[in-house]
This record gives C-alpha cells, sequence and structure tokens, in this order.
C-alpha cells in the first residue's frame, strides 16, 4: 500500500465532512424544493405542517451554501498550491 501524507488526510477528510453538510442541507430543503417543483395540495399541506414546528428553509440554504463554497474553496486551494507537489 502506498503512503499518504498527513496534509493530504486532514484535506481528504475536511473536504468529506464539507459535503457530507452539503448534502444533509440538500436534505433539509427537500420539503421546499418539492413544494416549489410540483406545486400541490400535498406538497403545500406538506409545508403548512412543517411551518407550525420549527422548519426553517432559509436555515438550509444558508449552511448548505456556505458548505458548498468552503468545500469547493478548499478543493480548488488544494490543487493550486500542493497537488503538483505530492
Amino acid at each position: 500500500m502506498g503512503t499518504q501524507s498527513t496534509t493530504k488526510t486532514i484535506f481528504l477528510l475536511t473536504s468529506m465532512v464539507g459535503w457530507l453538510i452539503f448534502g444533509a442541507a440538500l436534505m433539509y430543503l427537500f420539503p421546499a424544493i418539492a413544494d416549489r417543483l410540483v406545486n400541490n395540495e400535498l406538497t403545500h399541506t406538506w409545508m403548512a405542517t412543517l411551518s407550525r414546528g420549527s422548519y426553517q428553509p432559509t436555515l438550509g440554504l444558508v449552511v448548505g451554501s456556505v458548505a458548498g463554497a468552503f468545500s469547493t474553496l478548499l478543493t480548488v486551494v488544494w490543487y493550486q498550491q500542493f497537488e503538483e507537489r505530492a
């Protein structure tokens, strides 16, 4: 088996966590996305029920955007600064 630098291991783990958070935000946003795409009585009822609780689609949008931007930026920096040397 080959060896891998500590820096690359940290990059891979950090990137994985960022994309997992991004995916979780998309799952959190699914009811709002479904309501906009399908636009029927069932999805409207679903959103009304969720809105009575603490469901805030804006939270998923902000967290997903930040996680996606961070992961993308991390990947760009990695490939510009470190990949050529590894």
